[in-house]
């Protein structure tokens, strides 16, 4: 069972902006959201490490009293690499009817903030994303807005996401599906 999330602004402070850690994991986001606009989800998937966790709870609105704001075990998501890349291959087919006409998707990255791990092998990096989704002519255009925390590993010199938790503002999502990645 999946531990509840419990997400309040850190007091901790990250990296300089002017940190070359930081440059780094700013320019694999906007790298990555660029793909994922683009619809390039196998260049996507080369980014995600073999052990990759892709989350997001469901979230519920709680007095201040509750410090969890998700329910443990309830999940939009939960997924490794081995499911995201059989999403990834479905909707390479003719039968991803959720998303046919495809979405027209913009991520919205910013907010960036990125944070050593206590060994240095790991960056973990908060980022806020507004995702814009407009499908087809006659439904209005969908928003989700999210704070994603991030683990960025080095593999053979090259940057890769090793997890994503998604924590979406909103408890009731107004998107129709969620066919696509944040």
């Amino acid at each position: 069972m999946t531990a509840p999330v419990s997400f309040a602004p850190t007091p901790r402070r990250s990296l300089p902006h002017a940190d070359p850690r930081h440059a780094l994991a700013h320019h694999f986001l906007i790298e990555e959201a660029a793909i994922l606009d683009a619809h390039d989800y196998d260049g996507w998937l080369e980014l995600l490490t073999a052990d990759i966790r892709y989350r997001m709870p469901v979230r519920v609105t709680l007095s201040r009293a509750d410090r969890d704001d998700d329910r443990p075990g309830m999940d939009h998501f939960d997924e490794n690499w081995y499911s995201l890349a059989k999403r990834v291959a479905r909707l390479n087919t003719e039968h991803a009817w959720t998303e046919d006409p495809p979405s027209r998707i913009r991520h919205i990255v910013t907010n960036v903030r990125t944070f050593p791990n206590d060994e240095g092998l790991e960056l973990e990096v908060e980022s806020s994303l507004l995702l814009f989704r407009s499908r087809g002519d006659m439904r209005p255009a969908e928003l989700v807005c999210a704070l994603r925390i991030d683990r960025l590993r080095d593999v053979d010199g090259e940057t890769r996401l090793a997890s994503r938790l998604i924590l979406a503002e909103e408890s009731v999502l107004r998107t129709q599906n969620l066919a696509i990645f944040l």
